[in-house]
């Protein structure tokens, strides 16, 4: 009896065994959970700290050592160039895209910023492209040529979550359009002219501190601007926080 019951246990279990052979075609396995990969967060703030120049669409972008949205002394790219001289940032965001190899991500407001108004950008990136992580911010004073002000390339590499930095930018000059500061050649609401506009009639054609605008109040006669366009540095306050 005892000799039965052993052998009715051994074919039970060699016949559960085949049950479970890997091997059945009729088999149905779960495939393994995969985890989505680590992400970091920055939220990406502006204000306007000018008395009346409107600031374009914020372009933010999230990059290496390697990528730069411009130097001073060197000409402009052609998407700075429309960014400058018309507020639209696509074809900047288009050339950082591009560039793959150093550019994670981009990102842009969703509306012109008026003086003393505000808008919030946010990044997500890997965690595994935090060690060379730098972030960029640009956008144009849309009551002038050309004028535009950007933080360029700060290091948030280092940066734990609740870490926060702040930044004041200065403007900068395109070096892309005489700074006429008449309507036409003007986009913002101070003037309501063409913006931008592939040609370079700046003889210059290189980008540099901005000297200011002029306008009719001192003197500039041609000029559509008034003495509330004028603005002193600094122009905008950036502030970056790691939230993720």
């Amino acid at each position: 009896m005892k000799n039965t019951i052993r052998l009715l246990t051994t074919i039970t279990l060699a016949m559960a065994l085949q049950a479970c052979d890997s091997s059945d075609p009729n088999l149905v396995t779960a495939p393994p959970i995969q985890q989505p990969p680590a992400t970091a967060r920055f939220d990406v703030t502006a204000v306007n700290l000018t008395n009346a120049q409107p600031l374009s669409p914020i372009t933010v972008i999230a990059h290496t050592d390697m990528y730069s949205l411009f130097a001073v002394g060197v000409a402009a790219t052609a998407g700075l160039e429309e960014m400058a001289e018309g507020g639209d940032n696509s074809a900047l965001i288009a050339e950082a895209i591009a560039d793959a190899t150093n550019v994670f991500t981009t990102g842009s407001g969703a509306g012109a910023i008026g003086p003393a108004g505000t808008e919030t950008v946010s990044l997500i990136v890997l965690e595994s492209e935090l060690a060379s992580l730098q972030v960029s911010v640009a956008t144009m004073l849309v009551n002038t040529n050309d004028a535009f002000t950007a933080l360029n390339g700060f290091d948030v590499s280092s940066m734990a979550i609740g870490d926060s930095v702040t930044f004041n930018t200065i403007a900068y000059d395109a070096g892309t359009e005489d700074d006429t500061e008449a309507a036409a050649d003007v986009p913002g609401p101070a003037g309501g002219g063409e913006g931008f506009n592939a040609a370079r009639s700046d003889a210059a054609d290189r980008v540099s501190m901005h000297g200011g605008v002029v306008t009719q109040d001192d003197g500039f006669a041609t000029s559509d601007l008034t003495e509330q366009h004028r603005f002193d540095n600094p122009v905008m306050r950036i502030r970056i926080e790691r939230t993720l």
